[in-house]
């Protein structure tokens, strides 16, 4: 699992990448009352928003870390949001069949570096 600096995270497995939201993201989000999954076939550009979650607080933009297309989402998330926050993990939106990863994607220790430093 890699991580983007805005705080997504990407599981890459042969071409085909899961990509959802980390664990710090969901706390500052707070509690997650709905996600909007893209459309099957929609492509992503690497750094560019493809869809959004809402929660009590606010709506925010979900950024890809590889260039492709969605060829799957995660239709639990539609009737139970709160996956996110319960389980950020092992709650994947979207899987897409990628072309290219982002460059600067980081590992595990990487990223809790990153977010300890924006804190």
């Amino acid at each position: 699992m890699k991580f983007l600096k805005t705080h997504e995270w990407i599981d890459v497995n042969g071409k085909k990448a899961k990509v959802g939201v980390s664990d710090y993201a969901q706390e500052q989000l707070g509690d997650i009352v709905f996600v909007n999954l893209p459309e099957i076939g929609t492509e992503v550009v690497i750094g560019k928003a493809y869809t959004d979650i809402e929660s009590v607080k606010a709506v925010s933009e979900v950024f890809a870390g590889c260039s492709g297309k969605v060829v799957a989402v995660n239709e639990e998330l539609l009737d139970a949001p709160e996956k996110i926050n319960e389980a950020p993990y092992d709650s994947w939106i979207a899987e897409i069949e990628f072309t290219k990863l982002q460059d600067d994607l980081m590992d595990e220790a990487e990223y809790k570096s990153y977010v300890e430093s924006q804190q």
